[in-house]
């Protein structure tokens, strides 16, 4: 029988309506009774973190919660994460980052509406969720309206819409239907041996480019001690040099030691900072591009890389190397090949 363990932090899922509005307040217990029928070869084991709306996660519930994932090894086949659903995507992303290799499945859900409600998606969520940890595919997930994403590549696109979110530029590992749950074992994590690094900083900005924009940002920035910044810039990643000073302050921050990671503002295909003159002149001011990655990848990423190193040489070696699929790296664009098209690498599971 596979023991599954499941962590309730709170969000939409266990919400009860207060005086105040929604707010977390069912116990995983309760939310197991809510559940309904089960795989007969399933055992879950309820656990409660704490009751939060997931926009009261901290980056310290993301360490309490890496530490308490490892802390289960060898005592469960796999784990969920009962999660809000509005920072879910940055919590799957630090967690892919710091359980790096990790042998078991981690799948984090959530709803769009409290299981406490009729028309709730909760517990076809939570059926998916609990039968992607039960695959021992090891990895970081997101399990939500009948998809399995990568949770370095998950991201909330739709606020009230039961499919809420997305893969961004990456296939879904898995998806669910009338036959069962259907992976794709290519598109998951690579296998790496198991090396937990549970350290981060927060003291990083995420500059969003408008026309305009004051360049003497970053110099602020820099007096003031960040270790980190991520410009979202235009299309392919594109900053602006005429009328701007934005270069010259690129240049600057990366003379002392401040990475500075340009991307694109546009949610799919990612950017490159090869096309254009205003995405190479960032190159050579010393911008670090991200290229494919989520805005919630890029932010853990960079999060994770400051708790390890200072270095700009080697925050920037972290950016150039793909860890857990995070990222396609330009030269090295790998052929997604859909369940259709090649079947021999589906993983059935019966709900």
């Amino acid at each position: 029988m596979k023991q599954i363990v499941v962590i309730n932090t709170g969000g939409t899922f266990s919400s009860l309506t207060t005086e105040h509005g929604l707010a977390p307040g069912l116990s995983a217990e309760e939310l197991k009774s809510k559940v309904g029928k089960m795989d007969p070869n399933i055992m879950l084991i309820m656990e409660d973190y704490c009751s939060l709306d997931s926009s009261n996660i901290s980056p310290e519930d993301w360490c309490n919660l890496a530490w308490k994932v490892d802390g289960l090894l060898g005592r469960c086949d796999g784990i969920v994460i009962v999660h809000g659903t509005d920072t879910m995507a940055y919590t799957a992303s630090m967690l892919s980052f710091m359980l790096q290799g990790i042998p078991i499945p981690v799948v984090l859900t959530g709803s769009q509406v409290s299981a406490d409600a009729v028309m709730s998606d909760a517990m076809n969520n939570f059926k998916c969720a609990v039968s992607m940890a039960a695959s021992g595919i090891g990895g970081v997930y997101v399990a939500f309206s009948h998809n399995i994403m990568l949770g370095c590549r998950a991201s909330k696109v739709r606020t009230i819409s039961f499919n809420a979110f997305e893969s961004i530029n990456y296939p879904n590992v898995g998806t669910v239907d009338a036959f069962g749950m259907h992976l794709n074992k290519s598109y998951a994590p690579p296998r790496k041996k198991y090396s937990p690094s549970i350290q981060y900083s927060n003291k990083i900005a995420v500059l969003n480019l408008f026309p305009g924009m004051k360049s003497d940002i970053l110099s602020f920035l820099l007096k003031e001690g960040y270790e980190g910044v991520f410009i979202e810039g235009f299309g392919l990643g594109g900053v602006p040099f005429i009328n701007s000073n934005l270069m010259a302050e690129i240049k600057k921050a990366a003379s002392h030691g401040l990475p500075v990671l340009v991307g694109s503002q546009c949610r799919y295909e990612g950017s490159n900072l090869e096309i254009y003159e205003v995405g190479i002149r960032v190159l050579e001011s010393g911008g670090i591009p991200v290229h494919d990655m989520t805005r919630e990848a890029v932010v853990t990423k960079l999060m994770w890389c400051l708790g390890q190193t200072k270095d700009i040489k080697e925050v920037r070696s972290y950016f150039e190397k793909n860890l857990v699929q995070e990222v396609t790296l330009h030269g090295s664009v790998k052929k997604f090949v859909s369940l259709e098209e090649n079947d021999s690498f589906l993983v059935r599971i019966t709900i």
